[in-house]
């Protein structure tokens, strides 16, 4: 069993254990919380940047969500034991990070985060149907697809980082024009298309009757995926306001 989401792998659920079961509405009700709490720090940042109306205030904390929000992914994934700790630290630092990026956004394109919100969660939602119908199915070859395009897209992303210090830029991941609006569309079909295997996984996991603990860490896939799906969103949005 595979996943497109870097967070999620086959060996999670493979161990035999006694007590309460992993659950649909469990992972659901865990999912929403991560998300309030990535919302509480959103805003947050958010109101320090319509405050002083400087990016130079709210750097500091995109980079502290940025670069905290991958350690603690990161580590989730290595200590998927305390994983009812980190998901929740994760979703306030990584809600530091969407806050003050949205906000930059939203003063330069009225009305944008709205919209990257509403086509956020409308892609979950499309994505849920089409899975649960059986529209599009989770099947190995499809894994391999997903997985092999999130990782070229995150390593793209880890060169265009490490090129950046050296005065070098990627200019069609962060410029409009036309091969950069079809750059970005293509990164959000992938991450909506991450959303479609994970439902699956967590299927799966329940079948299985992963334990209890382990609604902690499909949801917090799934706020990694929408997390990502949201920040590629704002950005298309914005090359198109271009």
């Amino acid at each position: 069993m595979r996943s497109g989401n870097p967070v999620l792998k086959s060996e999670t659920f493979d161990a035999a254990f006694t007590g309460e079961r992993m659950t649909i509405n469990g992972t659901i009700n865990k999912t929403a919380i991560l998300l309030s709490l990535c919302l509480i720090t959103a805003i947050y940042t958010w109101g320090l940047f319509y405050t002083s109306k400087d990016p130079a205030t709210i750097m500091p904390y995109v980079w502290v969500g940025g670069i905290g929000g991958f350690a603690l992914a990161i580590l989730t994934v290595i200590k998927l034991e305390w994983v009812a700790i980190t998901a929740p630290i994760y979703a306030l630092v990584e809600g530091l990070l969407v806050g003050g990026v949205s906000a930059m956004f939203e003063v330069k394109y009225p009305g944008i985060v709205l919209q990257a919100v509403f086509l956020t969660f409308g892609t979950m939602a499309c994505m849920l149907v089409a899975y649960r119908t059986g529209l599009i199915k989770a099947t190995e070859n499809f894994k391999l697809g997903v997985v092999a395009a999130t990782g070229g897209i995150f390593l793209l992303y880890i060169v265009s980082f490490v090129l950046s210090f050296f005065g070098i830029h990627i200019g069609f991941i962060h410029e409009g024009g036309t091969f950069g609006i079809l750059f970005s569309v293509f990164v959000v079909v992938i991450a909506a298309l991450n959303l479609v295997l994970d439902f699956d996984f967590i299927r799966e996991g329940v079948e299985q009757g992963a334990p209890k603990k382990m609604e902690w860490y499909g949801a917090f896939a799934l706020t990694v995926t929408l997390v990502w799906l949201y920040l590629e969103i704002l950005r298309l949005l914005g090359k198109l306001r271009k």
